[in-house]
This record gives C-alpha cells, sequence and structure tokens, in this order.
C-alpha cells in the first residue's frame, strides 16, 4: 500500500487568514477607509500649499513647481507612515477596523506600503474603478494590487 499523495492532490494549507470573518463587508469598509484618507490627505495639503505659495514668492516663482509633485509626495509619505508604520493601517483603515497583512505572515514596511499605494493608483487609473470588481471573485476580497503584492486587508483580529 502506497502511503504518498499524488502529485495532483496539493492539500491546502489552513490560516488564520481564511477565517470568514475578516473579510466581512472587506470591500465596503476598504472604499469608505479610502474616503476618509484621501480627506485627510487634501487637509494635509493645504498647510504644505501656503508654505508653497510663500517658497514661490521668496523664491521669484521657482517653487511654484512644487505644487505639480504636492498631492503625490503628501500622499506617499502619509501611506509610508500609516500603512508601513506600527499599526499596518492608514487612519482611514484603522476608523474602518482594517489592516493590511502579508501572506506571509511579516509585516508590510514602508516600502511595500507606498508600492501598494502606487499599485493601486496606476491600476485605478489605467483599469478605471471597476478594479474593485476583482475583490468581488477572490476568496480573500483581494484587489488587483493585493493579489500582485501577496497582501491581504482585512479586518482586525
Amino acid at each position: 500500500m502506497d502511503r504518498t499523495a499524488p502529485l495532483y492532490e496539493t492539500p491546502e494549507i489552513a490560516t488564520a487568514l481564511d477565517e470568514p470573518r475578516l473579510y466581512r463587508s472587506a470591500l465596503r469598509r476598504r472604499s469608505a477607509a479610502f474616503l476618509v484618507d484621501y480627506a485627510l490627505i487634501l487637509m494635509l495639503s493645504i498647510p504644505a500649499a501656503i508654505v508653497i505659495f510663500f517658497l514661490g514668492i521668496v523664491t521669484l516663482g521657482l517653487a511654484f513647481g512644487l505644487y505639480a509633485i504636492l498631492l503625490p509626495a503628501i500622499a506617499v509619505a502619509y501611506i509610508a507612515f500609516t500603512m508601513g508604520g506600527e499599526a499596518q493601517a492608514t487612519p482611514g483603515m484603522r476608523l474602518a477596523d482594517l489592516e493590511v497583512r502579508r501572506l506571509d505572515g511579516g509585516r508590510v514596511d514602508p516600502t511595500l506600503a507606498v508600492l501598494h499605494g502606487v499599485l493601486f493608483w496606476t491600476s485605478t487609473a489605467i483599469l478605471t474603478p471597476a478594479i474593485v470588481l476583482v475583490g468581488l471573485f477572490t476568496r480573500r476580497k483581494q484587489l488587483l494590487h493585493d493579489l500582485l503584492l501577496g497582501t491581504v486587508v482585512s479586518r482586525r483580529r
């Protein structure tokens, strides 16, 4: 009697990330967190815009070019320090009771958090906001950029 399993049957390893309660209303919560985070980024950009205005006057207009990168720079710093920080979530995600995790169990570092945000913005710009539909067909409600990076956004444990 052969005790080895056939090659075509690979047992799936159940992890703590497979609990269905972690993904209950996850897409709705992610959408709400997105709106809260973007409102916070816009509020953070107001003082920065004022500083750039006065710098532009002092530099005879040279600093006005910083307006072109103002929102992306603030958003990247915001994501790096919040999602890549200790809480593993932006303030909007914390308000929606969400956090981001790597599938291998490791922590999301600031670089991966920024890459997560940039891939989201890029995929949304190219594929329209319809990328949220991907989450309807994945078991863990992962979006396209989550699948590419090996991350998952779920409710806190």
